[in-house]
């Protein structure tokens, strides 16, 4: 599975943004997900320090349905993850556990983000940015 190579510039300014991951697992595949999705948060933890926060939630209502809220420090970071091998394999196992998988952006984000995802058949809503509301870019690393 090939993703868009980072691009030399970026569409728009680089800014942290948020990414949340819906995904349905197939019944019975709960545990083998969790299983996966543990090998995998391990190495983006290892090797993405543009992932902020990567985490992975249960929905308390259906234990089929999981989350993952990212956060990346900006689009290129996002780029990285995308093309980050462990991801890939992720991504390409995934598929054989989920039912359903689509993706929402929250804030400002290259459109490169925005089209790889899609190149990818994966559904994507992009909740842009308005004037209101601020980043501590100060406070990132």
């Amino acid at each position: 599975m090939a993703f868009l190579d980072p691009p030399k510039t970026m569409t728009q300014s680089p800014t942290p943004f948020v990414l949340i991951a819906r995904i349905t697992v197939r019944p019975g595949c709960v545990e083998q997900y969790l299983e996966l999705a543990a090998t995998v948060d391990a190495a983006v933890e290892a090797t993405e320090p543009g992932m902020l926060l990567h985490t992975l939630d249960q929905d308390p209502r259906d234990a089929h349905r999981l989350v993952w809220t990212e956060v990346y420090r900006d689009s290129s970071d996002f780029l990285a993850h995308a093309a980050n091998p462990p991801v890939m394999e992720y991504v390409e196992k995934h598929a054989e556990l989920s039912e359903d998988f689509s993706v929402e952006l929250y804030g400002a984000v290259a459109d490169e983000v925005v089209m790889g995802l899609e190149s990818l058949g994966i559904p994507v809503l992009h909740f842009d940015r308005t004037p209101v509301g601020f980043i501590r870019t100060d406070r990132l690393c």
